[in-house]
């Protein structure tokens, strides 16, 4: 049996790209800087890649958790769709008193959650930026993207 080498502080790869053989799922952490900004009311931009290879770009609602960002969305939506072809992301989340300070996150759409739960994100991210719950009628399913990050700049 090879012995076993121990790399300190390295994230376990759990699944490789077939395309560019580089690991596709980490555990990492989202950086705290990163997390305040995402956790207080700022919004994010969103891109995704369409199925012609042409970026698209929302302006979202954001949050997170310790390891994943989360975006709040629903099925029948292009941008939906196009995670469920490349789930390949970048998130840009932006200090509102100072649009100069930023934060990238590319990484990739590693879950979803549905059901009671999606709605339950939406209204607490309603009450995060209007102080409501949501009011706009939900025309499909509620969903949540779950992003890993594979790479966080912090400006």
């Amino acid at each position: 049996m090879p012995p076993t080498l121990a790399v300190p502080n390295l994230p376990i790869a759990r699944s490789f790209d077939a395309i560019t053989r580089r690991p596709t799922s980490f555990r990492r952490m989202i950086k705290d800087r990163v997390k305040a900004l995402a956790q207080a009311k700022n919004f994010a931009a969103l891109t995704t890649m369409m199925p012609s290879g042409q970026p698209q770009t929302q302006v979202m609602w954001v949050h997170c958790d310790d390891e994943h960002i989360l975006i709040n969305t629903e099925v029948h939506r292009r941008k939906f769709k196009n995670v469920e072809l490349d789930p390949r992301v970048t998130v840009m989340i932006w200090d509102n008193e100072n649009p100069y300070v930023f934060a990238e996150v590319r990484g990739r759409v590693v879950e979803t959650i549905t059901g009671d739960a999606a709605v339950t994100s939406i209204n607490a991210l309603a009450q995060k930026y209007t102080g409501k719950d949501y009011a706009p009628q939900i025309e499909s399913e509620r969903v949540v993207l779950k992003i890993a990050p594979e790479r966080q700049l912090v400006r």
